[in-house]
């Protein structure tokens, strides 16, 4: 049970414990005085239920104390004595630990970070690169494979995340418990990787995107994001999830705006060309640098896809992931639909990928966004503001997400025994503040943004991330088939699992080859890439490559460390008992029963507790 404390004055008249689910309890201890002098106990449902300890006012001589002082004075006692370190019990295992982490992300919340969260400059700028090396077909063509592959890797994502509900790690450590321990090692260190270098980088690329209304030094930028991005995620999971709702909101409005006016212009209704059509699919055409412009696509398309698994990596921080996590992987199909591929197909009817526009940096802010040449190009004007307004606040958001899902990643790490357990430390609000620090200590890179060599310094940091996505979600895939195959070789019944992936067992056997697919199209795109027409570039390799060799020294150092030099563990092997939750109508009802009664137990105890103390 999840005890959520408030802080409390003298002045008092009730006591009130909510119980949410099966495992998340609010005590409401804001106004309580004296002796109680009546307990009532009021069980709503299984999933909300209420504990009420009342009484009647005692008079007191200290009445006319002011109360706002009492407030404030409890609430910066209250602050301070957040950070110290939650209670907990020590001999617990690990999965009883992850349970320190405040659930305070509602249905509402998923819904918003599965429809927009990661969306930034990889759909609203990146986008122009790609379109000017592969043609509009192959835009959308690329997209669409992608898109596949995303939706198979989510489901199967949500069935593994209500499986091991209250896993320490989440889908990281899926692959060491499926598959390979030494593969999971590799794939969390990378994953955490990333979200550490997106953080810097996101804090640059909102410097400069502030720069296409000032010229004011971009580090002053740089700090005032940082504050407050550490603001928002001070306040936990309900800070990150608040902030994402009202980013992502505004990401959606401006992604339907934009697609309204756009099919106005296509058709004639606006702008100064009259009715466009399928124009630019004539000329220049539809492809550009053939079958290789399209194998450009895949991982820029992965690259604009990433953030989309915190559904899962959230799980532990959900009010009701059983409902939630479900509800929010079908969700996904219409971010999909509706966000990247119409997007993408009405930018490719509005610009021709001969436009010079497309051709500046992904670093020239809305200059180089294709959705402002798309609207700007033909007569429309005043919209590139609000677009860089949309990729600014996109930017924020994206940087809230790799501070809060990179401090988390290290706090699994630390857990799993795979980092010092000294960054094992939780506060009473529920936040891995040790790995918070470390995670701010490696945002203040993005000081670099006055520098000069600022571009080199962030080419290598993106490529440490560069092809972390397509590990990640394949390794998701690999261990759901994995799952699948254990409990039909163990004789374990589907029915076992609260949440079945709608793409099923061969759905993620296509993720995985779309995924493998991917990996090797852009060994050849970044070894040999299309504007240099076939010559070899170490250089350009490295900084598009550069998460295989991660991926391929943490694994082999795993396994030399270790010693395990089995390939993967066997499918009757695999441990389904240890971390795997099973459903069944009997046993979640003898289990919230169990519950109900603790509660009942516990409250009991602690009131007998306090009379004698009294």
């Amino acid at each position: 049970m999840y005890l959520s404390r408030t802080p409390f004055c003298r002045k008092a008249h009730s006591l009130t414990l909510r119980l949410f689910g099966k495992g998340c309890a609010e005590l409401d201890m804001s106004s309580i005085q004296g002796e109680p002098s009546m307990v009532s106990i009021e069980i709503e449902s299984t999933k909300k239920r209420e504990i009420e300890v009342s009484e009647k006012p005692i008079a007191s001589a200290d009445t006319t104390v002011s109360t706002s002082k009492c407030n404030a004075k409890t609430y910066f006692q209250d602050f301070c004595h957040s950070f110290k370190r939650k209670d907990s019990d020590l001999d617990s295992d690990v999965e009883a630990q992850d349970t320190q982490l405040s659930k305070t992300i509602k249905s509402r919340h998923l819904l918003m970070i599965s429809l927009g969260t990661g969306i930034a400059t990889g759909l609203l700028v990146g986008n122009g690169q790609v379109l000017a090396k592969a043609g509009p077909a192959g835009l959308i063509i690329g997209y669409t494979v992608s898109s596949i592959m995303i939706y198979c890797i989510i489901h199967a994502a949500g069935e593994l995340g209500i499986c091991y509900r209250g896993l320490v790690g989440n889908f990281t450590r899926y692959p060491s418990i499926l598959i390979d321990p030494s593969l999971g090692f590799a794939i969390s260190l990378l994953y955490t990787l990333q979200w550490l270098t997106v953080l810097p980088l996101q804090l640059v690329t909102a410097a400069i995107t502030i720069s296409f209304w000032t010229d004011v030094n971009p580090d002053i930028f740089v700090l005032c994001v940082f504050i407050v991005v550490i603001i928002v995620n001070l306040f936990g999971a309900r800070g990150y999830a608040e902030t994402e709702f009202f980013c992502n909101c505004c990401k959606i409005l401006m992604i339907t705006g934009f697609i309204i006016l756009s099919i106005v212009i296509i058709t004639g209704g606006a702008g100064k060309d009259g009715y466009i059509g399928a124009k630019y699919w004539i000329h220049p055409g539809p492809f550009a640098h053939g079958f290789k412009g399209v194998c450009t696509v895949f991982t820029y398309a992965a690259f604009s896809y990433g953030g989309i698994e915190v559904v899962v990596l959230s799980i532990d921080e959900q009010e009701d992931p059983v409902s939630a996590v479900p509800n929010a992987c079908k969700k996904v199909v219409y971010r999909i639909l509706l966000i990247y591929l119409l997007t993408t197909i009405l930018v490719c009817f509005l610009v021709p990928y001969d436009s010079p526009n497309l051709l500046g940096s992904s670093h020239s802010g809305s200059h180089a966004s294709p959705f402002v040449i798309a609207i700007e190009s033909h007569g429309v004007k005043v919209v590139p503001h609000f677009i860089n307004a949309v990729i600014l606040i996109s930017v924020i958001s994206v940087a809230n997400s790799s501070l809060y899902s990179s401090s988390r990643l290290l706090l699994s790490l630390s857990e799993q025994g795979s980092l010092p357990q000294w960054l094992n430390f939780i506060d009473m609000n529920g936040r891995p503040i040790r790995c918070f620090i470390i995670s701010i200590l490696f945002g203040m890179i993005g000081f670099v943004a006055a520098s000069d060599k600022r571009e080199d310094v962030f080419t290598w940091l993106l490529a440490i991330s560069g092809l972390s996505q397509l590990f990640i979600w394949m390794s998701m895939s690999l261990s759901h088939i994995r799952l699948r195959d254990a409990m039909k070789s163990q004789g374990k019944s589907l029915d076992e699992i609260g949440y079945k992936a709608q793409t099923g067992y061969w759905g993620s056997w296509l993720a995985v080859f779309i995924g493998f697919f991917s990996l090797v199209t852009q060994f050849w795109v970044a070894i040999a890439p299309v504007e240099k027409h076939g010559e070899l570039d170490v250089v350009n390799f490295f900084q598009n490559y550069l998460a295989f060799p991660i991926v391929l020294v943490a694994y082999l150092g795993h396994k030399i460390y270790y010693k395990n030099w089995r390939l993967w563990i066997p499918a009757d092997k695999i441990d389904l008992d240890s971390h795997r939750r099973i459903y069944s109508a009997t046993a979640v009802e003898e289990q919230e029963q169990e519950q109900e009664e603790d509660d009942i137990q516990s409250i009991q105890t602690s009131i007998i507790s306090r009379d004698e103390g009294k």
